[in-house]
Parts: C-alpha cells; structure tokens; sequence
C-alpha cells in the first residue's frame, strides 16, 4: 500500500477539506462502474478509499503521521516497553527477544516452559499437563498456533447490493479470488477455510476477511436508506419540467414541480438498499445551482423581477 498522501495526490500540510475534494475527484474518475473495460479499476478504487480512511479521519491521520499505523491503517509494532527485564534482551529493530529453557536445573533463570505457565496462571497448566483439569487446550504437536490470516477489503457500494468476485491480496503475500455475495453489510466477516497459514502438525488456519463499505462519490447510506443531492438549474426549479436523477439501478426520471425550492426532498420507494422483506427507498434533495460565472443577462433579469415581485423567505427567522 502506498503512501496514502501521495495516493490522493495532497501534501502532508493539506486541509481536510482539499483532503475531501482530492478523494471525490479520484473515486468519481476510477469508480468500478465507470471503469468496466479496466481490470486494474477496482484496485485502485480500493486503494483510494483506504487513503481516505486514514486521511479523512482526523485522530487516523495524526496517528499515521505519528508512525502509530501503517498505510493500511494497521498498528505499527512499537516494541515492548520497559526495555530488557526477566530475560528479555534487544533484538535487530529494537525487538525483545526471549528465551524459554525446558527440562530441571537450579539458579535463577531456570526451569521449563511448565514452569512459566505454573508462574502465570497458579499451577493449573502444570496440573493439566499432568492429567488434571486444565483451562488451556493443546493440539497432538505441542500448544496450538493461531494460523488464521486477517485481510481488510474495500469494495464499492454497488458491489455490496448486487454481489462481486474480486481478488484480495493478503498480508503473507498470496492472493485469492473472493466471492462477495449480494447484501453484504460493512463489518460482515467472509472466512475462507484452510487458506490461512500452515505448520506441521496443525490445522491449516482460515482466512478471514473483514468488508468495509467505500464511501460513494454522491450516495449517502442512512440506515437502508440513500440519500442523494440532487442539481437542478433556476428554470427547472421554476418551470419545473423531468430531470435524471442516480439511483443505484441506474437513472431514472424523476418531475420535478413548478416553482421547487432548493432543498425539496422527494421518496422514491423500493430504490434503497435491500433489507428484510424488501428494500429501503432513496431520498433525493434538490440543490438550485446557478450558471459559473456573471451573466448580465440573468441579473437584469432578476433585478427587474425583484422590484416587481418583492419577498422575504427569511421573515420566520426574526
């Protein structure tokens, strides 16, 4: 992963808000769905909303740029504070490094690793290990070893409600092909079994892949329900007339009424996202937006119309 500051192509002193506006131009540019035709689109989609993760998020940030996280947000190990005590010594790195002797022997330092776990947990490995009761569980080959592999993927909005296949490249370096399926919400764990780590005598472990949900370029999630601004121009607003408006099934056209101001939300049902018997709707909100730039035209027009037809929309206001 990338540095996430040159991922979103900002400096190190960029503000939050050239932060935001750096990320909607580079989702909106590489969105899956407007990047059919290039295989490397959704890769870099991904890519881009991890920065975001990490960027847009101020405590994230500071974290990164403190060194704390890495770029895909993950904690950056620190070593084991308190510097070499109890047999510890420094390793390469600034790592502790231990060593556990087995078998008897006097003086200090001794003893075997039964003997560690009798220190820690009151006796009751040595007891187990002895035919005992025991809390801890071993496998034929000695103590049992977590050899699961955790994974983090981004996928698009879209992905999530309709269902995709893509390829996830682990931390140990292998890359599979997951099958997401459709309805898959953010935080929703996909395990794979056997495809985690391997050791003589164990278990292959699992592979388990934690989905998050990248923030869309106009869509906002509520619940099941989406939220949508919608631009419309002066004429449409007074003159009303039908406009195209996103849904996730693609456009549709929605009428807009005569004389609508900007802010009017209209429902439509069933455009949601899929829920328990059914679909949650879409809620899309008008925003008037003017022409760039001076048109005398229009000003004239409007200052004629102002002295003719005089009001206040602030007067509930005090």
């Amino acid at each position: 992963m990338r540095d996430p500051y040159e991922v979103l192509g900002v400096p190190r002193s960029a503000s939050a808000a050239a932060i935001k506006s750096a990320f909607r131009k580079l989702a909106k540019k590489h969105h899956p769905d407007s990047n059919k035709d290039d295989p490397k689109a959704a890769a870099r989609f991904a890519e881009i909303n991890t920065a975001n993760e990490i960027l847009g998020d101020e405590d994230k940030r500071k974290q990164f740029d403190r060194g704390e996280i890495d770029a895909e947000g993950k904690p950056r190990f620190q070593g084991f504070p308190g510097g070499d005590r109890g047999g510890g010594r420094a390793g390469p790195g600034g790592f502790e490094t231990y060593t556990f002797r087995s078998g008897g022997g006097g003086g200090a330092g001794a003893g075997g690793f039964e003997d560690i776990l009798n220190s820690m947990f009151g006796g009751a490995a040595g007891r187990g290990a002895r035919g005992g009761a025991s809390p801890f569980e071993f496998e034929a080959g000695g103590i049992g070893l977590d050899l699961d592999v955790n994974a983090a993927l981004a996928i698009s909005l879209e992905d999530a409600v309709k269902g995709a296949e893509k390829r996830v490249r682990l931390p140990t370096g292998k890359e599979l092909n997951v099958k997401i399926p459709a309805g898959v919400t953010a935080g929703q764990q996909i395990r794979l079994k056997g495809q985690g780590e391997t050791a003589p005598g164990h278990r292959p472990g699992d592979v388990l892949i934690t989905v998050s949900i990248a923030p869309h370029p106009f869509f906002k999630v509520d619940g099941s329900d989406l939220r949508v601004d919608l631009p419309i121009t002066l004429y449409e607003a007074v003159l009303g007339g039908k406009v195209r408006a996103p849904t996730l099934g693609g456009a549709v056209e929605l009428s807009i009424p005569k004389n609508t101001s900007s802010g009017r939300t209209f429902r439509l049902k069933g455009k949601g996202l899929p829920k328990t018997g059914g679909a949650g709707d879409l809620f899309v909100t008008t925003k008037i937006i003017l022409p760039d730039g001076n048109d005398s035209e229009l000003e004239q027009l409007m200052q004629k119309w102002r002295d003719g037809h005089p009001y206040n929309p602030r007067s509930d206001l005090g």
